[in-house]
């Protein structure tokens, strides 16, 4: 009788940890996909779904790096800096070696106005051989730059971002914007009239080249460029509003 109480408690031992490990399988599939949507719901630009989601992956996968990247992205993209910060702070305890997650906490940095902290972890991104996109670390050092005032340094980073990917805007954005800031709008609209042949549509060169203009005083063209701006943008955007100043104090 006794030995048929044992295994009868053995028996229910193994099914309930057969239970619970099913369980938390599918908890953590379930997780997996909740997560997959909120990064869909991120590319697609509905943050506010996306934070929904990552979140409700959060409670059932804490110790995900990746999550925690995707986190901050969307922290990022609501302008919750600090928050967004963190995340990427949290990814990379997770995960150490994890680059995009140290490329991203610069851009934290960038937009906390932290200069020589997103400058840190731009330099460590932009020494990692093995980092697939090494364009976006020189980029953002030369904005890091740009921001101090160090327009020389930060145009030698800009460039460096062009020798490896000749359409990247934002360094040619960087680069238009230190001609403007120096002093050399007539530089500026040679350069940007030669980028605008590769990138059309490419509305932030378009108000650069709007700007270069009003430098120029030549407020007729100025104007056709912020128009042009306004075509390509959404209504709603600070670009737009933006163009939308721009014309009513030339008009």
């Amino acid at each position: 009788m006794k030995r048929l109480l044992y295994l009868f408690f053995a028996l229910f031992l193994l099914v309930s940890c057969a239970s619970n490990n099913t369980d938390t399988k599918k908890a953590e599939e379930i997780a997996a996909a909740t997560q997959r949507l909120g990064e869909e719901y991120y590319n697609a630009g509905k943050y506010t779904a996306a934070l929904k989601n990552l979140l409700e992956a959060l409670k059932t996968t804490p110790d995900d790096p990746y999550l925690h990247n995707s986190l901050g992205l969307t922290y990022l993209a609501k302008e919750r800096y600090e928050l967004a910060r963190n995340q990427f702070k949290k990814a990379l305890e997770l995960k150490p070696d994890y680059i995009n997650a140290k490329n991203n906490l610069g851009a934290a940095y960038l937009k906390q106005k932290k200069w020589n902290l997103a400058i840190r972890c731009f330099e460590e991104v932009s020494q990692n051989l093995l980092y697939a996109t090494p364009e976006m670390p020189l980029s953002n050092l030369g904005w890091a730059y740009f921001n101090q005032k160090m327009f020389k340094k930060a145009k030698s980073y800009f460039l460096k971002s062009l020798e490896i990917r000749p359409d990247f805007l934002i360094a040619v954005h960087g680069l238009a914007s230190i001609y403007l800031k120096t002093g050399y709008p007539t530089q500026a609209v040679d350069f940007l009239h030669h980028e605008l042949q590769r990138s059309p549509a490419a509305a932030i060169l378009h108000s650069d080249l709007a700007k270069a203009y009003e430098a120029l005083k030549d407020f007729d063209k100025a104007k056709k460029s912020w128009n042009v701006v306004l075509k390509l943008v959404p209504e709603t955007s600070p670009l737009s509003r933006e163009a939308q100043k721009r014309l009513f104090r030339l008009n």
